[in-house]
Parts: structure tokens; C-alpha cells; sequence
């Protein structure tokens, strides 16, 4: 078995693990390691062929690859080392990491510091528990998207588009431009689950019907798709008897959520996030392990792939600060409290240190409201919605005037709050 010794080592090679990289060698890592499961990097990334990314990062709209490519480009000029087609088996409470690829065989590497990477998969059929047969033409709308645009093939010509996630919506003006009718996008929520701009420009913008408060009951088809039903949910999302619609179709997308990877983060003994399903942290995107960080979509699901490599560049420069001895453990913590309307809040747990920014989800959309972060900071919001991330930051001098030990992250109406400056 051959063994490395690294200063940090990153598991994923996609944009956050891209990010840790990079910021961990800025801060003075000798020894920066990737580990990449995949023959390339730039995780989802390389099959997101479609624009909008990099417009705060980069002030650019660019596809997917472009994006990737500029931290590809960076890392070159770098003696970070990479392992492509390399799996990770199992990371130990010692930051051991045990791998193994075609070319070396087995591989334990032993590491000052360790950056969790690893994003996310989709939820598959399995978890919704629609009735009917197992016919083909039944796709993740990610796995669509990368027969798509990586390896050139259509999955079917008729498609109905279950959920009204990013990557859903996105795969119906896919779908659309490349002659397939998309007959409709089904969501079994009163909103959409994606952001608002692509509501606009996926569906709005080719004139692709969205039913809200409906979901598929039944699936119709022996060796191939045949067709779908369709019906209108009450508020505990059962369906309703006499709303039923039958669609004839020969492809089912399903986009109907992303779950983080996190298996290894458990078999580590990481403590995770009932709501997020990823590790719980600190300011310093630390785990409960010492010297294990966690960012991107492993951490929580992000909307945009900016704020993922934001977030990453601060868990590598905290990796490679822990493994250089310049991360003392803080006198004070303070837990973070997900208030009204709130799902989550990152990170779990903080110092008063330095400045913390905090990423956020809400429960249920509203209008006209401030988002409240225990009375140190009241920003207004003229709309929150659920597929939205929110992210506000306090200062060190905001955070000294805190007292108690939890901070608490709420969204208060006008009545309640005052205006912030």
C-alpha cells in the first residue's frame, strides 16, 4: 500500500473543492492534495453547458465548463497535486484517508487537514414511492443532462418534468431547444422550487405550462414510458380523488431535490444536520472532528456556484491555517438558532473572533419582511423564498455586543422590526 503525507487534502475535485485548493495553498500549504473520483475535474460542472454562472465572481456570464476552467487554469500554475479516478473508501477520526484507483492500488493517506468536497447526488424514484412498473425512459433530471450535452444523446421526445428544481427547469428549455416537447412541469408545492430566473427564462420564456400543488400518482408503460398521471395535492400533499390527468409521454425527468454526500463524512463519525443532511460547523466551516472542514454542496445545497467557491475559499484558507498551527481554538462559542421562518443556518456554531457570513434558507415565501440576526443586525427583505439562499455577514464589532450564547436568526415582519443602515 503506498502512503502519502499532505498538508491538506481535499476530497472532490468540483468547484468547491477547486476553491479549498487554491485558497489553501495561498495561506502557506506545502503540501496540497486533490482527490477526484472522476477522469476530470470540475465535478457537475462539466455538463452544466448552459449560461449564467460566474456573474458575481467573475462580473461574466459563463457557462458551467468556462467556469470551471478558470480554476482549472489557476491550479496549473500551482504544484497542487491531483489524483484523478481515485475513490475515496474511508477517512478516519485521525485524518487518514484510505483511496484506491487502477494505477496505484490501494492508498492511505495521512493528512494535517482534511476538506470534505464531495457535493451531492439526487433523489431518485426509490424515495418517492410513485406507483406503477419499472419501464424505461424514467431519468434524474441530471443523469438527462449529462446523456445530453456529454454524451449527445436525446433520452426521449415527449417528457413530462416532475418538480421544479434548478436543474428540472433547466433541462426543459434543453429538452425544447433540441426539438423534444416538454408537455409540463409538475410541482408538488404552491411555488416553484427553482430561482425565479429561470422560472422566466425555462418555462415562461418557451411557453412550457407549470402545474403547481400537483404531483405524478401513476406511472403507465411496459417496456417503455407511456404515459403519466397527474393530480392536484391538499396541504398534506395527498392527492386529490376526481383531479387526475392523464398525459401521454415517453420520458419522466425527476428533479425533485439533492441529498449531500455524505456517507463518508458519517463513517468518520461527523456530526451531521438533520435539515441539511451535511456536517455540522463552525465559523471556520470546521466539523466536529478537529481538522476536518466541509463547503459546497456537501456542507448545504447551493443555487449558485459562486457562493460555493466563496465558501470554499474560506474552508481551505481555515484547512491549511490548522494544519500550519495558526488556528487556536477560540475562548467563547456561540450556537446559532434557526428562528421563525428560518430552515437552516451555516454555520451552526460560532466565535466572536471575526466576521462571520451566514448562508440561509427560508421555510415558506414572504413578502416585506427584515431578516433578523439577534437583534445585532435587521436587514429588509423585499421578498424570501425557499429556493433562495440568503447570506448576510456581522462584523466583530457587531458581534461583541452580543450577549447570552446562542444567537438567534429570525424573519420578523415590518411591525416588528426597525430599518437598517
Amino acid at each position: 500500500m503506498r502512503k502519502l503525507e499532505v498538508d491538506v487534502a481535499i476530497i472532490g475535485g468540483g468547484p468547491a473543492g477547486l476553491a479549498a485548493a487554491l485558497a489553501a495553498h495561498d495561506q502557506g500549504a506545502a503540501e496540497v492534495l486533490i482527490i477526484e473520483r472522476n477522469h476530470e475535474l470540475g465535478g457537475i460542472l462539466q455538463q452544466c453547458i448552459h449560461h449564467g454562472f460566474g456573474l458575481h465572481r467573475f462580473k461574466a456570464e459563463l457557462t458551467g465548463p468556462e467556469y470551471a476552467q478558470r480554476f482549472i487554469n489557476e491550479l496549473k500554475d500551482t504544484d497542487i497535486k491531483v489524483l484523478l479516478e481515485t475513490m475515496v473508501l474511508e477517512v478516519t477520526k485521525d485524518r487518514t484517508i484510505y483511496a484506491v484507483n487502477s494505477r496505484e492500488g490501494m492508498l492511505e493517506i495521512s493528512a494535517k487537514a482534511i476538506v470534505l468536497a464531495m457535493g451531492c447526488r439526487e433523489r431518485t424514484r426509490g424515495a418517492l414511492r410513485i406507483p406503477g412498473k419499472r419501464p424505461a425512459g424514467i431519468f434524474s433530471a441530471g443523469t438527462a443532462q449529462r446523456y445530453m450535452n456529454i454524451d449527445g444523446y436525446i433520452p426521449g421526445r415527449k417528457a413530462v418534468i416532475l418538480g421544479s428544481g434548478d436543474i428540472g427547469l433547466i433541462m426543459a428549455r434543453r429538452l425544447t431547444l433540441e426539438g423534444a416537447k416538454v408537455e409540463a412541469v409538475v410541482e408538488i408545492l404552491p411555488y416553484a422550487a427553482g430561482l425565479a430566473r429561470n422560472v422566466v427564462q425555462c418555462l415562461e420564456d418557451f411557453d412550457i405550462p407549470l402545474h403547481l400543488e400537483s404531483t405524478v400518482t401513476e406511472i403507465h408503460g411496459d417496456d417503455r414510458l407511456e404515459a403519466v398521471t397527474i393530480a392536484k395535492v391538499d396541504e398534506n400533499w395527498r392527492p386529490i380523488p376526481g383531479t387526475e390527468q392523464k398525459i401521454e409521454c415517453d420520458t419522466l425527468l425527476l428533479s425533485v431535490g439533492l441529498i449531500p454526500e455524505n456517507e463518508l463524512s458519517s463513517g468518520a463519525g461527523v456530526e451531521l444536520d438533520p435539515v441539511t443532511n451535511g456536517p455540522k460547523v463552525d465559523d471556520t466551516l470546521m466539523t466536529s472532528i478537529p481538522g476536518v472542514f466541509a463547503c459546497g454542496n456537501v456542507l448545504h445545497v447551493h443555487d449558485l456556484v459562486d457562493n460555493v467557491s466563496k465558501e470554499a475559499e474560506r474552508a481551505g484558507a481555515f484547512a491549511a491555517q490548522y494544519a500550519l498551527d495558526k488556528l487556536p481554538a477560540p475562548p467563547r462559542r456561540i450556537k446559532v438558532e434557526a428562528g421563525e421562518n428560518i430552515r437552516y443556518v451555516v454555520p451552526h456554531e460560532i466565535s466572536l473572533e471575526r466576521p462571520v457570513e451566514f448562508f440561509m434558507r427560508v421555510q415558506r415565501p414572504e413578502a416585506d419582511v427584515y431578516l433578523d440576526l439577534g437583534g445585532l443586525r435587521r436587514v429588509k427583505k423585499p421578498f424570501v423564498r425557499p429556493s433562495e439562499m440568503l447570506d448576510i455577514t456581522l462584523s466583530v464589532e457587531q458581534l461583541s455586543k452580543l450577549e447570552g450564547d446562542t444567537l438567534r436568526v429570525r424573519i420578523v415582519s415590518g411591525k416588528e422590526a426597525g430599518v437598517d443602515a
